[in-house]
């Protein structure tokens, strides 16, 4: 991320996921005294352009809708483990990324349904439900809310940790990557079935992963298994240092010597001999093994 990230650091939000978590509690407690308030802090792109700009934010403490009390506690609790394990995985940054980019793009899908619905159904038509506060026949705006947002989260974190295994409903043991792939079917069967508003919603929360995934700022390709790689070396490397180690295990001149943090597996080329050269994982061969960026597409991968 580079200089994108130095400079943006500062304004990262710590324990995100513990806010997001909060917000559903004020939206619960707003829904058991007086419910039809939700439809005040509601994401309704037509709203928000004649003025009620608040709830460009507000839509944000809109809780899933379920009635069941124990349930819902099991699935805030489950969203805050996981965020937390993303976040400390992942670093803050990429983690208020990912969410804030999920965020902004269900806004930006929300006026883009809108858009759609001006030009199927014609300004007049949309006018007259949007005064009466419903649109056609109901109140669509509720489909953009964090809700797919939550479910990207789960997907990702099955990307970022396949293998590790969850007891479903605290007695059945499955692997996240089968959790990962229901996610999948879920968000392809909703985008089929779903009405138009449902697909617009479903897609912000798909391009955000496929984003988070395909690459980072810099556009190379990163995904999130390495990323938690990278990060794992990174701990073991400042470990190393704070213990007084180096990797070749001697000192000259009573100084430590410094370690390279990077070295390709093919060419022995390290961060040290070369300043400039990038260095990557490669997430198809089996372990730890980093290239430079001329081996990296050009290696046999480690089976």
């Amino acid at each position: 991320m580079g200089n994108f990230e130095n400079r943006f650091r500062k304004y990262v939000v710590p324990n995100l996921t513990m806010w997001l978590i909060l917000g559903y509690a004020v939206g619960y407690i707003i829904q058991m005294i007086n419910g039809t308030f939700l439809y005040y802090l509601a994401l309704d792109p037509y709203k928000i352009l004649h003025g009620q700009i608040w709830r460009l934010v507000t839509w944000l403490i809109i809780p899933p809708n379920e009635n069941n009390i124990l349930f819902v506690i099991l699935m805030l609790w489950c969203c805050y483990s996981i965020g937390t394990i993303l976040e400390r995985t992942w670093g803050t940054y990429k983690y208020n990324i990912f969410i804030f980019t999920g965020v902004f793009l269900t806004v930006l899908f929300s006026f883009a349904y809108l858009a759609f619905l001006y030009l199927t159904e014609g300004a007049a038509v949309v006018d007259a439900y949007e005064e009466a506060g419903y649109l056609l026949g109901g109140y669509v705006w509720f489909a953009f809310s964090t809700y797919y947002i939550n479910i990207s989260i789960y997907l990702v974190f099955a990307m970022t940790y396949p293998n590790d295994v969850v007891r479903l409903y605290f007695l059945i043991p499955i692997k996240m990557k089968w959790l990962g792939i229901i996610d999948i079917i879920y968000m392809v069967y909703m985008l089929i079935v779903g009405g138009p508003y449902t697909r617009f919603a479903v897609l912000a929360a798909v391009i955000n992963c496929l984003i988070f995934y395909i690459a980072n700022i810099k556009g190379i390709a990163i995904s999130p298994k390495q990323i938690r790689r990278h990060n794992q070396f990174n701990r073991s490397y400042r470990q190393g240092q704070t213990s007084g180690y180096k990797s070749s295990g001697f000192q000259t001149g009573g100084q430590a010597q410094k370690m390279a943090r990077h070295k390709c597996a093919i060419c022995g080329k390290t961060d040290l001999t070369d300043p400039d050269m990038m260095f990557r994982y490669c997430s198809k061969c089996n372990g730890n093994y980093e290239y430079c960026q001329v081996h990296l597409f050009q290696h046999t991968h480690v089976r």
